[in-house]
């Protein structure tokens, strides 16, 4: 799954087209408003750096008012949380008509809502841990206490709350006594207004970035993540020293094979395009399972589809310049 010579033609010659003028849309209002800000200026400078015409702005007031006076040839979302991937922006700017980096609007809405993307790839025969997902309101109406000892009963010890719609492990713990789950579920409501309750896999926590250049999609090597405290938080992913990753991750042939297929597949069965970020666990048989799926990956100094980029032997701004001709050439 790693791009041969012949693929990495398709980043290294004329692919990238330095007339192009590219907005990079960062910042935003989320939670993860500073990531964001990281990976755009990081998404400016490859640019740039390929002799693309790239300039940076916030999603904010200003924004629409500016593409109607002078739209840029292509748009590449690093923005994070609801704002880059509800699906809200992307509809804009196909009312505006200027293309983007990334899936539509219809697949980004269906890849935020982990329970609707859970139930999608379930579906299509992809293992993805059992789970629950839960309304502050019901969780209040039906009571609290009842409502928590039938979640332990149906899905065991340990669980993972995360909440439904978010990104970064903002609002995510890991629960191995059920004393500990109403605590978790108070901190994942500060966040998201819904609880993802899933069976917690012990295993090798995996992310696999997909990306296509003009071929199909493609699996880049998995980037093995693992964290110093044992939970890939906020903490864990954006601050230096709390993390370790191993690119490509060390895993038996055979197992790396599955863990791209079933990363592709998710990729496909969610409807993506350009690229995604893929994030799994491979437990002690060696069967993956798809956690969630990310359609605006960080591209942070301490981002995994950089580590991914880099490991697959591809120039990291040549291979955005890539994504942003083959947007800009959907454009009529």
């Amino acid at each position: 799954m790693v791009p041969t010579a012949a693929d990495r033609s398709v980043v290294t010659d004329s692919a990238v087209t330095a007339d192009l003028r590219v907005l990079v849309l960062a910042g935003g209002l989320s939670y993860e408003r500073d990531v964001s800000l990281r990976s755009g200026r990081r998404v400016l400078d490859a640019l740039r750096a390929v002799g693309m015409d790239a300039e940076l702005r916030d999603a904010d007031v200003a924004l629409l008012p500016a593409l109607s006076a002078d739209p840029p040839d292509a748009v590449v979302i690093a923005l994070h949380g609801a704002t880059g991937e509800d699906g809200s922006l992307r509809g804009v700017l196909d009312l505006c008509g200027i293309p983007y980096v990334g899936c539509d609007a219809r697949a980004s809405r269906l890849a935020w809502d982990k329970p609707s993307a859970k139930a999608v790839l379930r579906e299509a025969g992809i293992p993805t841990p059992d789970w629950v997902a839960l309304p502050h309101d019901r969780f209040s109406e039906l009571g609290a206490v009842a409502v928590l000892d039938r979640i332990v009963e149906r899905l065991g010890l340990p669980l993972m709350v995360k909440p439904a719609q978010g990104g970064s492990g903002l609002g995510a713990a890991v629960v191995r006594d059920a004393a500990s789950l109403p605590a978790a579920m108070v901190g994942c409501f500060a966040y998201d207004p819904t609880a993802l309750v899933e069976r917690y896999v012990p295993g090798m926590d995996v992310a696999v970035s997909v990306v296509d250049l003009g071929d199909g999609p493609r699996a880049l090597p998995a980037v093995e993540i693992v964290p110093r405290n044992g939970v890939y938080d906020y903490a864990a992913r954006y601050t230096a020293g709390r993390t370790t990753w191993h690119t490509p991750a060390r895993l038996e042939p055979e197992v790396a094979g599955a863990v791209a297929d079933v990363a592709l597949a998710a990729h496909t069965a969610l409807g993506l395009r350009d690229l995604s970020r893929v994030d799994l666990i491979v437990d002690s048989a060696g069967q993956p399972h798809v956690l969630e799926v990310n359609v605006s990956p960080g591209m942070t100094e301490t981002s995994l589809l950089p580590l991914a980029v880099q490991a697959a032997g591809l120039d990291f701004g040549r291979m955005v310049g890539t994504l942003v001709a083959r947007a800009a050439a959907r454009h009529p």
